[in-house]
């Protein structure tokens, strides 16, 4: 029964949905149901939370290899938590501005803001310029011609790098200043051959999606409730 009742729910609410997305009078089922996933997703919020102390908080009291990383996130976590919740730092709203916590929470001049802007947003751009040298490494190791897949590989990711760089416009200007045949080419393989390419994988993805919503709708997908029982 422990099981049963879940699954039902999920059946439930997959069904309303489906029928309010292509029946307009049902549309306010649909919206109702929507209301209860962002009751449920708060409290998912709450869970996530405490299962992220949970797990931090054991690494740091066992000593466990790296808990200096787990000390570092768990602070991190609660000044974010402590100035978004307190809204510190942010200016009444020109609505309310008698209200102390009318303004946006991430409004500009706020701590958490000064976190985004100051914090997060340059450690993100570190990520992604480390993954270019990750992806660099990768594509020298899987640029290898073996076989006839890799060497076509190979042969269009060349034509596409240099297509997107200077060093396309450079060796190619000498056929004509206004006619970049390395942009030209590069252009012919994006719109045609990578446009056919991601079709594909989207009607693949679409495919799975619906095999899987089926499963969990007539609730034999039941790794949602953790088990495959």
């Amino acid at each position: 029964m422990k099981r049963t009742i879940p699954v039902l729910i999920a059946s439930i609410a997959g069904l309303v949905l489906i029928i309010a997305h292509f029946v307009p009078p049902a549309q306010s089922w649909g919206d109702e149901v929507n209301t209860w996933f962002q009751i449920l997703a708060a409290f998912a919020f709450f869970l996530g939370g405490g299962s992220l102390l949970k797990m931090h908080l054991k690494r740091i009291s066992d000593q466990q290899e790296g808990w200096g990383f787990s000390a570092v996130t768990l602070l991190a976590f609660g000044i974010t938590l402590i100035v978004g919740i307190f809204k510190l730092g942010v200016l009444p709203s020109e609505t309310y501005p008698t209200k102390p916590w009318s303004g946006e929470y991430l409004g500009d001049g706020g701590a958490l803001w000064w976190i985004y802007q100051y914090l997060f947003t340059p450690l993100n751009a570190t990520m992604f310029a480390l993954l270019a040298f990750f992806i660099s490494s990768a594509a020298f190791r899987a640029f290898r011609a073996k076989n006839t897949e890799a060497m076509i590989l190979l042969v269009t990711a060349t034509i596409v790098l240099v297509g997107r760089t200077y060093a396309g416009a450079f060796l190619t200007e000498g056929f004509n200043p206004h006619w970049q045949l390395a942009a030209i080419i590069d252009e012919w393989f994006m719109s045609v051959f990578n446009t056919a390419g991601a079709r594909a994988i989207k009607i693949g993805i679409a495919l799975g999606v619906v095999s899987t919503s089926l499963k969990v709708l007539i609730g034999t997908d039941r790794s949602y409730l953790g088990s495959e029982e």
